[in-house]
């Protein structure tokens, strides 16, 4: 599809939430022969023209799968706490891989990264009260994410 195209989807830019994260607990092997890593959301901020808050602390995590072929299956979940209060829900769905595998051995080891080394993009769905934020939960999102040595920054925008 082309930016041509009459259904081209435009993006509109929303917010963005930093994770401190904790250091990854793995489940190596499981028994469908991958790795599960647990790795709990410590604290975040959450900054943008359309959302702003906090992240709860310890509310959740992302409990994703390693692949073999090294490629990380997000399956996160947490809470987040709008500035007015409003406790909102996020899943992120997503994956992350290295462009070589040496750019993967040193975003398991934690260390820095360029943006271009590697692809991180998540599909989020929020599940937010009845108000100001209902939006959230009316809206597909993509989220564009950076890996840094100790979190994570998730850049999202709405599919308008």
């Amino acid at each position: 599809m082309t930016a041509g195209h009459p259904f081209f989807p435009s993006l509109e830019y929303a917010f963005s939430i930093a994770i401190d994260l904790v250091p990854v607990r793995w489940v190596s092997p499981t028994a469908m022969g991958d790795m599960r890593g647990a790795v709990l959301a410590a604290a975040g901020v959450i900054e943008g023209p359309r959302l702003n808050g906090r992240v709860i602390p310890m509310s959740g995590g992302d409990y994703a799968l390693q692949r073999p072929n090294g490629v990380i299956d997000f399956d996160a979940r947490y809470l987040l706490e709008a500035d007015d209060g409003a406790v909102i829900y996020l899943q992120n769905r997503g994956y992350r891989w290295g462009r070589t595998p040496e750019i993967s051995e040193k975003m398991r080891r934690r260390e820095h990264v360029e943006h271009g080394d590697y692809y991180m993009r998540v599909s989020p769905k929020f599940d937010a009260p009845a108000g100001p934020h209902e939006w959230l939960s009316q809206h597909v999102f993509v989220g564009v994410a950076e890996k840094l040595p100790t979190s994570n920054r998730i850049h999202y925008f709405v599919v308008l």
